[in-house]
């Protein structure tokens, strides 16, 4: 078959989206498939097939939509800056999608609801259409509009979102989310059916991440402390202003440990200045994006992820697979990854205390520490291997494309 694996997010990029997109890209190569990529580049100024070197320029469309997507014809799309944008980037995926050539695919495979609402309604009509859903795209917004995207017609942006949340439900022949936490959104707030569904997590590729293992790194664990780490993107959902807030707390408390904070993003300044603000001082280190990161989490003892927000992170999934003891806050998502008490310790998201309380018995208790990093590990090995995610998958599509 020939595959396009389809996201309206900007790639190669930090996350799990793309992560997931070449692993199962490599897969799907192995067993004799043809495999293309679609994104945005990486600042969204173009719409390109990664791997064929492909691209559309956004300035060479932007012309045709500003004469035919005017605030005369349509003022609801101008009273809010957010929508907007949103509105004249997915035009723009849409004409680069038809420019860039979909008839040539056997079966489209999108990424997220924005992608799968526009490939809809561009692709041939005999092209079967599968989403896999990594999130809940309104769920972030509606965050988002009570922190970040604050306005005075933020109504507008929700419900904006929640039709794009429906529509990238539905259009698809079959949606696939990770966990039944998305499942029952999609299902109770979005009214998707339940046969439309279909609950399968991503899996991942674990020999790869085996052979990074004892990659060389110039991070060293301090001789007789216990490692904490973060990885991950550095915006305001992923809730580390509260790890640094229970950090502090926790110096209170003891002080036999470091805390390691991998990878970027726009609130990395903000999150910098807290620390020296609670006067972290050495017990912190911001360590920027890296491409070591199963060597260090070889070093980490106790991983922890405290997102507001969350579905399947690939953070988590490694730092399982590496036999971290794993504290993660309870939201979306995460409870279906993390067994309390048994593959690691849940706490209330948003609740620094809370979170402080777990990391203080995790750094201290050895026993603890180590039966829950070993029932992870055990737990992951077997969970999320990927290829037999891809067989699963690839009967999806054999069958799809058999129906139509």
């Amino acid at each position: 078959m020939k595959i396009l694996l389809a996201t309206y997010w900007a790639i190669p990029h930090l996350g799990g989206v793309w992560n997931y997109m070449v692993q199962t890209k490599g897969y799907l190569e192995a067993l004799g498939h043809e495999v293309d990529i679609l994104g945005y580049g990486a600042d969204n100024t173009f719409i390109h097939l990664v791997n064929k070197d492909r691209r559309v320029e956004k300035n060479d469309l932007m012309p045709v939509l500003n004469v035919n997507v005017t605030p005369e014809k349509y003022p609801e799309i101008f009273a809010n800056k957010l929508v907007e944008y949103t509105e004249f980037q997915r035009y723009c995926y849409e004409l680069a999608a038809v420019y860039l050539g979909l008839e040539e695919y056997d079966i489209i495979h999108t990424q997220d609801v924005i992608a799968t609402s526009c490939i809809s309604r561009v692709k041939p009509q005999a092209t079967p259409l599968v989403a896999t859903l990594h999130g809940s795209v309104a769920h972030e917004i509606r965050h988002q509009l009570k922190t970040i995207h604050k306005s005075s017609n933020s109504y507008l942006a929700k419900a904006y979102y929640d039709e794009l949340e429906s529509m990238g439900g539905y259009t698809a022949d079959l949606t696939i989310v990770a966990n039944n936490w998305l499942k029952n959104i999609l299902q109770n707030e979005f009214a998707i059916p339940e046969e439309q569904l279909k609950v399968m997590h991503y899996g991942f590729n674990i020999p790869a991440f085996d052979s990074g293992l004892n990659q060389k790194t110039d991070v060293t664990k301090p001789e007789g402390k216990k490692v904490i780490m973060f990885s991950g993107r550095l915006v305001e959902l992923k809730g580390v202003h509260y790890l640094l807030e229970a950090l502090a707390k926790l110096m209170e408390r003891n002080k036999d440990w470091i805390c390691w904070i991998a990878g970027d993003g726009d609130k990395k300044g903000e999150l910098v200045i807290q620390s020296k603000v609670l006067s972290l001082g050495d017990h912190v280190k911001f360590l920027g994006v890296r491409d070591d990161l199963p060597a260090l989490l070889k070093q980490t003892d106790i991983f922890v992820l405290p997102s507001l927000i969350e579905n399947q992170p690939l953070s988590l999934i490694e730092a399982q697979l590496a036999g971290n003891a794993i504290a993660a806050s309870n939201a979306g998502g995460l409870p279906e990854m993390v067994e309390d008490g048994v593959t690691g310790l849940l706490f209330p998201a948003g609740d620094s205390d809370k979170l402080t309380d777990v990391l203080l018995d995790m750094v201290t208790d050895d026993e603890l520490r180590t039966r829950l990093g070993t029932a992870a590990k055990e737990w992951a090995r077997i969970h999320w291997d990927l290829s037999t995610g891809v067989r699963k998958l690839t009967d999806i599509y054999e069958s799809l494309t058999k129906n139509g």
